[in-house]
């Protein structure tokens, strides 16, 4: 497997992971997830958007972005075949190593209160919580991450 920066060919395989990905939360939120509604095209001209391949398919995406005082994990998910597989660790690893790269000291992420599994994922990975809020009209909580 290889992380590598997303291209304009790669946005429809981005944006059916993020629809098989996602998909199973939309009758526990009522709604679509915010990384359902985002805007692949721009994500990826802006640099924003890096896969995971192997074999030469994508089985995994992550969205970063030059945040205030930190780099945000904005968005990271795998294949629904790929998952159990390392992926998701793998491209949350490479997000923390560009984090450092970038000369930031912490990286933040953040999660929907309905996705019950992160809330003990990230604290594994050396992720605290750091706060809960209501934005865009979803039920955050934000987790951040020294480098």
């Amino acid at each position: 497997m290889r992380i590598r920066q997303a291209t304009a060919d790669d946005c429809a395989q981005v944006e059916s992971i993020v629809a098989r990905a996602y998909g199973r939360y939309v009758a526990a939120m009522g709604q679509r997830p915010g990384p359902m509604l985002d805007d692949y095209a721009r994500r990826i001209a802006d640099g924003e958007v890096f896969v995971a391949e192997a074999d030469g398919a994508v089985s995994g995406i992550l969205v970063l972005i030059d945040a205030d005082g930190a780099l945000l994990l904005d968005n990271v998910a795998v294949a629904p075949e790929a998952q159990g597989k390392g992926v998701g660790k793998a491209l949350i690893a490479f997000a923390e190593a560009e984090a450092a790269r970038r000369s930031y000291r912490k990286i933040r992420l953040y999660t929907n209160v309905a996705m019950t599994e992160n809330l003990t994922l990230y604290p594994r990975l050396g992720y605290r919580e750091t706060h809960r809020v209501t934005e865009k009209g979803f039920d955050r909580i934000y987790f951040e991450k020294e480098v």
